[in-house]
């Protein structure tokens, strides 16, 4: 090995190694600064929420993936036990043959929860876009999201970083499949949101202001 490689070996590996750690070192402080925001299903009664938000996962035409469903009967159940007036749907209908919300409000409303308590966010596109627009859209001050646990860590502290006053509620009741995937790709998506909340950049769509306190019916379409 001659003696200009050697110097750009230890380089590259020093970098890469400040790069890890500088990962791992938001990674921890994301979890660690919205942790004790993570509450049971019990304490959420008393939060006093304006809605639930529910965010958005795969479906397979109108039918919820495993966690998408998870996640939707965890909002019903917050709506039936009072501790949300109103669910919040947001998810991906940026295609005509593709709508999560649309699927998403079904499940509600076949639940038993009343339509015009049922808003769909459309342009749910991104986690950070959902909670944006919850706020700017929505107009929505306290809320309750409802997703997994390694997903609600980086859900609140987007929430927090943007104004609003929120708790989350985890949907784990099972396991996943290809949860190891999904764990890896959050550690990076909790670095990117990092920095989005720095800069704060505005979400694909914002549009009229819909407030959640109405009736969730405006939002069909």
């Amino acid at each position: 090995m001659s003696n200009r490689i050697k110097p750009l070996i230890v380089t590259l590996a020093a970098a890469a190694l400040i790069f890890s750690l500088a990962i791992a070192g938001i990674d921890v402080y994301v979890r660690k600064s919205v942790e004790d925001m993570i509450v049971s299903p019990e304490e959420a009664k008393a939060f006093g929420a304006d809605c639930a938000i529910v965010l958005g996962c795969k479906v397979s035409g109108n039918v919820p993936s495993p966690m998408l469903n998870d996640r939707l009967a965890e909002g019903v159940e917050l709506y039936r036990s009072g501790a949300a007036p109103k669910l919040l749907m947001s998810g991906d209908h940026g295609r005509k043959n593709y709508n999560e919300v649309g699927a998403m409000k079904e499940f509600a409303t076949s639940a038993g929860v009343p339509s015009e308590d049922v808003f769909m966010d459309h342009a749910g596109f991104s986690t950070y876009e959902t909670m944006y627009r919850a706020r700017d859209v929505f107009e929505a001050e306290r809320v309750i999201i409802v997703t997994q646990k390694y997903h609600l860590y980086r859900s609140l502290y987007i929430a927090k970083k943007l104004g609003l006053t929120a708790v989350g509620v985890a949907s784990d009741p099972r396991a996943y499949r290809g949860q190891i995937k999904r764990e890896i790709r959050e550690i990076l998506a909790r670095c990117k949101d990092f920095f989005g909340c720095i800069f704060m950049p505005e979400p694909t769509y914002l549009g009229e202001a819909i407030p959640v306190s109405g009736n969730g019916d405006l939002t069909a379409g």
